[in-house]
């Protein structure tokens, strides 16, 4: 059994989701799930505090860029000690998480058994099949690799039968607040399997700064906030930097009450397994059953 450290939130749940949790020994500080993974020992860290509003972290996100300095802190001694096999990390973003670079730099020095490195860049839905069915053939299970993307493909499949025929809501999808962005990538597939038309970002493309006069104008059905990194709860605090905006209340999605909040950081901006629940969240926001209460993972603005 292969000795596995992860340094990706995606890529830990992608071990566990191919019945491979028993192989991890590391994780990164953002590893959280499933919770029994808290165990592992903690080899990454950021080296900024975490804390304030989205352009306060954002601020100090671009000075540690500006200087060519690296975001995150790999712990490269105390990840030889667990003498792995296997090191997945990533290199779609080197804001988001530890990157390849930063991975590379940790072992560079290394000498003796040779350690395989898995790098997910995942910039579509395709690309994350690809992923899950690398790290597979790298823990030697790659049958664990085809079922893990048939449950995923079955799963979109039955939500985009759920919604289908039904009016598709014009949907901004905010992945930061300040200064906004809105959500590439994967993230119009799952708006458009969801039953929504994403007004915002393009498909398999990285997320990209937008304007606000463009959103105001744009004036969406539906209005999704998930920023990158944040659970429900932090990402609620956002909210009085949206109302600041001019024109914010005059906005359709805001008159209609149709404003939601995610956890973004545990779903939408992971792209591992549980981007289904993602699209069946964002199903029900789009397509709302009477009488039902959002799920502890996404709410309604005000």
């Amino acid at each position: 059994m292969p000795r596995v450290v992860s340094l990706i939130a995606s890529g830990t749940e992608i071990v566990c989701g191919l019945g491979q949790r028993q192989s991890l020994v590391g994780r990164s500080h953002e590893c959280d799930w499933p919770a029994d993974i808290l165990e592992l020992p903690r080899l990454t860290e950021a080296k900024f505090k975490v804390e304030g509003s989205s352009a306060d972290i954002d601020a100090r996100v671009q000075e540690i860029v500006r200087d060519g300095l690296s975001v995150y802190r790999v712990h490269g001694e105390e990840m030889r000690a667990l003498d792995p096999d296997v090191i997945v990390t990533q290199d779609h973003c080197d804001v988001c998480a530890v990157s390849l670079s930063d991975v590379e730099a940790a072992t560079c020095t290394w000498t003796g058994r040779p350690v395989r490195i898995v790098s997910l860049k995942p910039d579509s839905l395709a690309d994350v099949y690809s992923d899950i069915r690398r790290v597979a053939a790298a823990l030697n299970v790659p049958s664990e690799g085809e079922r893990l993307v048939a449950d995923l493909q079955s799963r979109f499949d039955m939500v985009a039968a759920r919604v289908a025929g039904r009016p598709r809501p014009r949907v901004a999808f905010v992945e930061w607040v300040e200064p906004m962005m809105a959500g590439g990538n994967w993230m119009p597939q799952l708006v458009e399997i969801a039953g929504g038309e994403n007004l915002f970002g393009a498909s398999g493309k990285r997320s990209d700064w937008m304007q606000w006069d463009d959103l105001r104008r744009a004036d969406p059905d539906v209005i999704v906030v998930a920023p990158c990194g944040y659970d429900l709860k932090r990402c609620l605090e956002e909210l009085p930097l949206l109302e600041a905006k001019p024109g914010w209340a005059e906005v359709k999605a805001v008159r209609e009450g149709r404003v939601y909040f995610a956890d973004g950081n545990a779903f939408f901006n992971r792209p591992g397994p549980r981007l289904a629940d993602s699209a069946e969240m964002l199903a029900d926001m789009l397509h709302p059953v009477p009488g039902a209460t959002p799920a502890a993972t996404w709410t309604r603005a005000g």
